[in-house]
Order: C-alpha cells, then sequence, then structure tokens
C-alpha cells in the first residue's frame, strides 16, 4: 500500500515513511492510494480487539510482516483493563448505545491511537538507529496520550504544545507529571489554535524538520486517524444484530478526525447511517456541514475544553475525497483557508454528516438529563452529543474521556463528583513544565536546546 499527498505534488511513499514523515514536504497530509474492502472483518464480534486493529491495519501497514503487525496490535492494547473489549458498548435503552473510548491508560480516546504510535515509533528507532523528536500540540488529550505512549522510550523525546490555562487542571498534570526525563511539556501563551499552527509552521520547514529528527503524533499522522477506524468496526460488530444494518454515530469533535476516522471505514464497507458532528459552542464543524462555508473564528473556551478549536486539521483529508482526489485543488482551498480567508466548498453536500452545537449550558443540561435519564455520567465532550439523540434510530454515541477528568463540571450539573485512582495520584505529584509565547521562532530555539541530535 502507497501513501499520497493530498495536495498531489509528494511522492507517494510506504507505510513505515508515511508514518514518519507525517506532515507531507508539499504540506498536505498522506492519505492511502486506494481503501480496502473491510467488510471481513464484521463478524459479529467474534475478535478480540487486538486481532480486529491487526486484521484492518493489515490492509494498509504492508511495510511489516503479518506476525509484527499482530505483535505491534497487542502491545498497543495490553495496557487496557480488558485489551480483548478495549472499547465497550454501553446499551443505555433500545437504540441507545454508548461506545466508551475512556478506558485507555490517559483514560480518553486518543490512547486507541497514540498507544500504537508510540510502539510504532519504537519500532522505527531500533531498526534505523536513529533518535526521533516527537512535536505535538493538544487541546487536552492528546499531549497526555502521547506522552504516556513513548515516556521512557530510549531514542525519543516528546515535545507536546498546550494552550496555557485553557485545559483542566488534571488534563495539565497528565502532562506534567509522568516523571519521565524525556518528556517536555510547553504551555504556550495562546489557543490550541496557535499551538497547532506552530506545529505545521516547524514541520513545514523541511531544513529544520530534517536536522531535528522532527516525527509528528498530532492527526496529522494517518497511523492515528487508521488506529481509531478500528473502533467503530468494534462497535459494528458488538451491536445486536439487528442495530447493525445502518448504525447512526455521534462524534464529539473539534479537529475532525475522530469523526473522519468513522467516515473512512464507512467507505470501505462499514455500515452506517451517518454520521453526527458534535460540536461545543466553537461550532466551526457544524457552521460548516449547515452552511457548506469553512469559515474559521476566534476560539471561545468552554467547559469542553478539547474542543476548543477553530482550525479543523483533518478536514484537508476529507476535502480531498470530496474533490475526487484533485490534489491541485485541494491544495489550492488550504491554501486560502491558511491565508484567513472564508471559502465556500465547491459542490458541498453534507451527504453523510449532520451537526450540532452545544453551548455550556447545553452541556450541563446534556449532563445532568443522561444522568438523570439512563444513572450514565458523561463528560462534557460527550454531553455535545447527548442532545441529538433520535430514540427511532440506532445510535451510537462515542464518548471520548471520562467524567473524572471533568469532576468541577460533572459535580456542577448532577451533584455527583467522581473520580479515579490514576487521577488521583497526579494530584500530589509536583509538575515539571515550561512556558513560551506562542511564535514558531521561541518553539524552535527551546527545541533546538533540547533535542536528540545522534
Amino acid at each position: 500500500m502507497r501513501f499520497l499527498s493530498t495536495r498531489g505534488t509528494a511522492p507517494p511513499l510506504g507505510f513505515a515513511d508515511a508514518f514518519a514523515s507525517g506532515l507531507a514536504p508539499d504540506g498536505g497530509l498522506y492519505v492511502p492510494e486506494s481503501l480496502p474492502d473491510v467488510r471481513p472483518l464484521l463478524d459479529g464480534g467474534a475478535a478480540a480487539y487486538p486481532e480486529l486493529a491487526a486484521g484492518f491495519l493489515k490492509n494498509f501497514d504492508t511495510d511489516h510482516t503479518g506476525e509484527q503487525v499482530d505483535d505491534l496490535a497487542a502491545a498497543s492494547y495490553a495496557g487496557f483493563p480488558d485489551p480483548d473489549d478495549a472499547a465497550p458498548l454501553v446499551q443505555l435503552d433500545d437504540n441507545t448505545f454508548v461506545l466508551e473510548l475512556f478506558h485507555g491508560p490517559t483514560l480518553a480516546f486518543k490512547d486507541f491511537g497514540l498507544q500504537l504510535v508510540g510502539n510504532l515509533f519504537a519500532d522505527q528507532i531500533a531498526r534505523t538507529g536513529e533518535p526521533i523528536n516527537v512535536l505535538g500540540a493538544t487541546s487536552g488529550d492528546t499531549g497526555s496520550a502521547a506522552i504516556h505512549g513513548l515516556a521512557d522510550k530510549a531514542g525519543a523525546r516528546v515535545f507536546i504544545l498546550y494552550p496555557q490555562g485553557r485545559i483542566s487542571e488534571l488534563q495539565e498534570r497528565q502532562m506534567t507529571c509522568s516523571g519521565a526525563d524525556n518528556i517536555y511539556p510547553v504551555a504556550i501563551e495562546g489557543s490550541f489554535d496557535d499551538a497547532q499552527r506552530i506545529v505545521k509552521e516547524l514541520f513545514g520547514d523541511l531544513e529544520f524538520k530534517a536536522a531535528a529528527r522532527l516525527s509528528a503524533v498530532n492527526s496529522i499522522n494517518l497511523a492515528r486517524v487508521l488506529a481509531q477506524s478500528v473502533y467503530y468496526l468494534h462497535a459494528v460488530n458488538r451491536l445486536p444484530g439487528d442495530k447493525r444494518t445502518a448504525p447512526r454515530f455521534v462524534v464529539p469533535t473539534g479537529n475532525f478526525g475522530n469523526v473522519l476516522a468513522g467516515w473512512l471505514a464507512s467507505r470501505m464497507g462499514m455500515p452506517a447511517g451517518g454520521f453526527v458532528v458534535a460540536t461545543n459552542r466553537n461550532d466551526l464543524l457544524q457552521r460548516l456541514f449547515t452552511s457548506g462555508r469553512y469559515q474559521p473564528g476566534t476560539v471561545a473556551p468552554s467547559l469542553a475544553p478539547s474542543m476548543d478549536i477553530q482550525v479543523a486539521s483533518n478536514f484537508e483529508r476529507f476535502l480531498f475525497y470530496h474533490l475526487g482526489a484533485d490534489g491541485a485543488r485541494t491544495a489550492e482551498i488550504m491554501g486560502r483557508v491558511a491565508a484567513g480567508e472564508t471559502v465556500d466548498v465547491p459542490d458541498f453536500d453534507t451527504g453523510a454528516f449532520a451537526a450540532t452545537r452545544t453551548d455550556d449550558d447545553g452541556i450541563l443540561r446534556n449532563i445532568a438529563d443522561t444522568w438523570g435519564r439512563y444513572g450514565y455520567l458523561a463528560d462534557p465532550h460527550t454531553a455535545c452529543g447527548f442532545g441529538s439523540i433520535d430514540p427511532a434510530t440506532p445510535t451510537v454515541v462515542l464518548a471520548t474521556a471520562h467524567p473524572a477528568k471533568f469532576p468541577d463540571t460533572i459535580e456542577k450539573a448532577t451533584g455527583e463528583r467522581p473520580t479515579h485512582p490514576t487521577l488521583e495520584a497526579l494530584k500530589s505529584a509536583t509538575p515539571q513544565n515550561v512556558t513560551l509565547p506562542a511564535t514558531a521562532g521561541a518553539v524552535r530555539d527551546y527545541l533546538e536546546t533540547n533535542i536528540l541530535t545522534a
């Protein structure tokens, strides 16, 4: 399997090289040259999660042997309490299900991609004998998942940028209290979009990227998106037989990677009755799928901080497919987006997508209503999805984080204060981080001082 850039001018790469590169040299994102048929993996729940993941990934990773992919998948989900059912499907009523994606090491859905990415990086270091410096931006959960996946791994240093004061205290402690010598959390004096812009700018400087041996953990790295497609297949397999023909997926998302993973799986043959893009008050994607207009605004802090985003990187991959794999048109539109223009997407048809917006008051209402109706605690991001349930339609809501990561919001909505032993242990740890201005130059200087070079 080869991988192409969404902007059409970078040479195709194999899986290992596309993974190592992250961002393509022409500024695009890598996508598979073709999409396989995954219907043979829809076995009604017979396969354990690592086996399902390996079966799916073998379609794309043809650089490793089948046995090596099996081993990578097994290692990536070994840290979950029940690796065979890493993403439990909980039934709330006849047609409403919750896919719990928060049982990994850092209690968030990002673990599904980043445990695999960590093991792929370790494999890359062992295979090439060369160190790597991992650079990523996070709006809350990506950073802690990347850190856990790479902490204390020989030959790797991890630099995670996050918006100072705009993530929950426990999310920040998960990043700054790892105790690992190879982890460098960086608080940026700005928004997540600023942090993401800096990461893209540094990856776009090909000379610096090569000299600094930079690798990516954000969902610009295709391996993360592919790993997330697996839990959609797992959900379909675990649904009751009469609910599998066209389930509707409700997906809290800010950067579009989580819902893109499901949409790609549906293009590979997975049954789906549509995808609801559930946003918070930062409603870039809701406005896009309502009007066909891509118009970033100003980020407003919310009770669902991991979705406080106004630049959705993975939209570029969707746009590439929407434009019939036309790299030149994709590059032209993304150039206009980067210049700050408002873009009307050509011939835009929402098709499989619907979208909703939930403000902070709505998040609190949804948390309270879900608790009162089902006795189920939903974190603030997952709660954005509970305002769009159709009781007549089989629906799977993706639960993206453990409610204990947001105890103040949950308590305000329900009177209950959730806890988790992993998080409680962090409260007595001493945070270690640095604070930098939201400029690529400041981050570049910090990297040059701290990266591994040999």
